[in-house]
């Protein structure tokens, strides 16, 4: 088993929990300790990691006031399609129904959703929290994003003399990725302790709507990049839908094959900047930026597999919960890119922040592979588009400085 790679050791661990459960039946119960073990490990890291992501994620980009306009734009252009990813995720969850007709019940797997229904202001006043010490002991998922978010301004904000706090976060990240790395490598032990209770007492049958839900994930994604991202290079970057899919189509190919953003970052910059005719000045900032805070594809399976979640436990989510999916899904998608199984840890998160149970994880994790295939092609592709965008905008800018420079001259 060390000598295959951690995918296909969640894949054996899953067909095998499937077997040995329709095997025993009710009987395999005695492995579920080997899944409350791997949820507690997931627990354990959640606060730590989000904290130190995020604010070297924030405080990484540089100082804020030297970034100037072209890092406002990206960044505000990222942030908008991954919640419009993430929403477009909930509509097809809801449309497709991938968990519906199943109705295991929470408590089976030893977890109450924590429903507490509030308004849409009291929950964005909420975000903000009045002790954040209080906030990571309580594992309140928002205050600590809006807390480390803020923290992470600030340090760049400082400039010099916050640099021995941003080392001490980034050394700190350093360790939680390394721990983080750790907890992953027994995903495979816990999707077996998961899953074997499961089919034992439920019958194979109850994992059929995975198939649904790659579906769904696949239309999602679909609809994300040839509806969000042609009106945004056509209307913003000036470009036809056409001539971008087919420059960036290699880039997203090799993103498919690999499922590997940062491993794709080189092939995307040369597609941009040579099909796409984008600066080299805006591509190198833009999609390393990117490939760091854009996660449109990671958005919509999040969106795709809580419904699906909340549907398999037969959870109805209120409108507020829904929002809390939309901005936790959007705020965390800053920090957790460079983590390894990041989908995983934004999952965790979400799932966290709206009281669903955390064994839910283990249903999606045997057709992982699958999905991170797709969302990783759209991540990237997004990442093209905002560079297209990003540079058009720059360039209007710089023409517009140059017809004024007449003016300018002449009032001076």
């Amino acid at each position: 088993m060390k000598k295959l790679n951690l995918l296909t050791q969640i894949l054996i661990a899953f067909v095998a929990a499937i077997i040995l459960g329709a095997i025993f039946g009710p009987r395999i119960e005695v492995v579920q300790p080997l899944g409350d073990f791997f949820i507690r490990l997931i627990r354990f890291i959640i606060v730590p990691l989000i904290l130190a992501t995020l604010v070297v994620g924030v405080a990484g980009t540089g100082n804020i006031k030297k970034l100037g306009r072209m890092g406002g734009k990206t960044v505000a252009y990222y942030l908008a399609t991954s919640a419009i990813a993430i929403t477009i995720g909930l509509g097809i969850g809801f449309a497709f129904q991938p968990g519906a007709g199943v109705d295991i019940p929470a408590e089976a797997v030893g977890e109450e959703p924590a429903v507490q229904e509030t308004s849409v202001v009291e929950t964005l006043l909420n975000i903000i929290p009045t002790n954040p010490f209080q906030s990571m002991v309580e594992g309140n998922i928002l205050q600590i994003i809006f807390f480390a978010l803020f923290l992470g301004v600030a340090i760049s904000l400082v400039g010099e003399k916050a640099q021995p706090v941003y080392r001490f976060f980034e050394a700190f990240s350093e360790v939680m990725y390394r721990i983080t790395g750790i907890v992953i490598r027994l995903a495979p032990i816990g999707v077996f302790g998961l899953i074997a209770p499961v089919v034992g007492q439920y019958g194979v049958s109850v994992l059929l709507p995975l198939l649904k839900v790659i579906l769904a994930v696949l239309v999602a994604c679909l609809i994300h990049a040839g509806i969000t991202y042609s009106i945004a290079v056509k209307t913003l970057g000036k470009m036809s839908p056409l001539q971008f899919f087919k420059g960036i189509a290699p880039a997203g190919l090799f993103a498919f094959s690999s499922a590997s953003s940062a491993g794709t970052l080189p092939l995307t910059m040369k597609n941009t900047e040579e099909n796409l005719g984008v600066s080299k000045r805006t591509s190198s900032f833009v999609l390393p930026l990117g490939a760091t805070i854009n996660m449109d594809g990671t958005a919509i399976y999040q969106g795709v597999a809580v419904l699906f979640i909340a549907q398999f436990y037969g959870i109805e989510l209120t409108m507020t919960q829904l929002l809390l999916v939309v901005l936790t899904a959007t705020l965390a998608s800053i920090g957790t890119a460079g983590v390894p199984g990041a989908g995983m840890i934004m999952l965790t998160l979400v799932l966290t922040t709206i009281g669903l149970p955390l064994e839910g994880i283990a249903l999606v994790a045997g057709i992982d592979r699958i999905l991170d295939m797709f969302r990783t092609s759209v991540n990237v592709i997004g990442d093209a588009a905002g560079a297209v965008v990003v540079d058009r905008t720059e360039k209007n800018n710089e023409e517009n400085l140059e017809e004024r420079e007449p003016e300018i001259k002449l009032n001076a």
